[in-house]
């Protein structure tokens, strides 16, 4: 177990409504997480070597405030013992995209060395502690579809059909807290219960704002609109065109023009990250 392959998948919001605004600046909403089976990887080396050591680093972000590197820390504080680890990090997901990348980076973290440090704290603390990192580092711990409230903490599991995404990023940045400090930002969709939710239509109170603030946006969207149901994911800037079967989603990714960037993926019932957590904890019985 000294040195594993580790995914930290991409998640899509496939819908995203915005109930209000709290005194303390977070936002109340409703969304539709559905994680997909596309992502990061960490490689994980343990030692007792007491350092926590990233590689290679982000252009931009200082060790200490990647995420990783704080959600190892974090974890390290939770014992007495000399813990270390050393983390290759292979950037799949885009910066900005809506995907959840840096959260499920930091997730990834948590359950890894969780495991391989031998800590043994509960999916519930595990989650509790990724929310202090972020609120959507707790989605990816728990690595399965959920209907989720609040500021994106409250969890409910929740099963839909699968289906393939092809997913595009028009190459742009977009900035989450921008986007949510913008006065103009819909902050009024009344909540429904998850019956409601489930059977009514699906939009991105965010998808109108991005896409004026960021023409590529607007460009890429109207651009998958003419093959398929498609929405942005988040604040952006990917957006997702849905599929029935794989096939269709990679031949319009092959159609796709050379001005956009893309993967395809298909919805999970269960994380990436838990099939691995679960072949570990596995193969760690057979050796006792």
């Amino acid at each position: 177990m000294n040195s594993i392959c580790w995914p930290a998948p991409a998640k899509l919001n496939l819908f995203l409504h915005i109930n209000g605004r709290r005194p303390d600046g977070y936002h109340e909403l409703q969304t539709l997480f559905v994680i997909l089976d596309q992502g990061d990887e960490l490689q994980i080396r343990v030692d007792d070597s007491d350092q926590i050591t990233l590689f290679p680093e982000v252009p931009g972000v200082p060790q200490e405030q990647n995420l990783i590197y704080r959600a190892a820390k974090l974890l390290k504080a939770c014992s007495d013992r000399p813990l270390g680890a050393h983390i290759h990090l292979d950037k799949k997901l885009p910066m900005g995209g809506g995907l959840g990348g840096g959260s499920s980076d930091a997730a990834t973290t948590l359950v890894a060395l969780n495991q391989m440090w031998q800590l043994g704290l509960s999916e519930d603390e595990l989650a509790q502690m990724g929310r202090t990192l972020g609120a959507d580092v707790p989605v990816f711990v728990r690595g399965r579809t959920a209907f989720a409230e609040g500021v994106g903490e409250q969890l409910m599991p929740v099963e839909i059909p699968s289906k393939w995404y092809l997913v595009v990023h028009p190459q742009v940045h977009v900035s989450t807290a921008l986007i949510f400090q913008d006065p103009e930002l819909k902050r009024d969709t009344p909540k429904r219960t998850w019956a409601e939710l489930r059977a009514g239509s699906w939009k991105n109170d965010c998808e109108e704002l991005v896409k004026k603030a960021y023409p590529e946006v607007a460009k890429a969207l109207s651009w998958l609109l003419e093959y398929s149901p498609s929405r942005m994911t988040g604040t952006g800037a990917c957006l997702f065109a849905e599929f029935e079967d794989e096939a269709s989603a990679r031949k319009l990714l092959a159609n796709m023009p050379n001005w956009l960037q893309g993967f395809v993926g298909r919805g999970v019932t269960l994380s990436p990250l838990q099939t691995v957590l679960q072949q570990v904890c596995a193969g760690n019985q057979t050796q006792v």
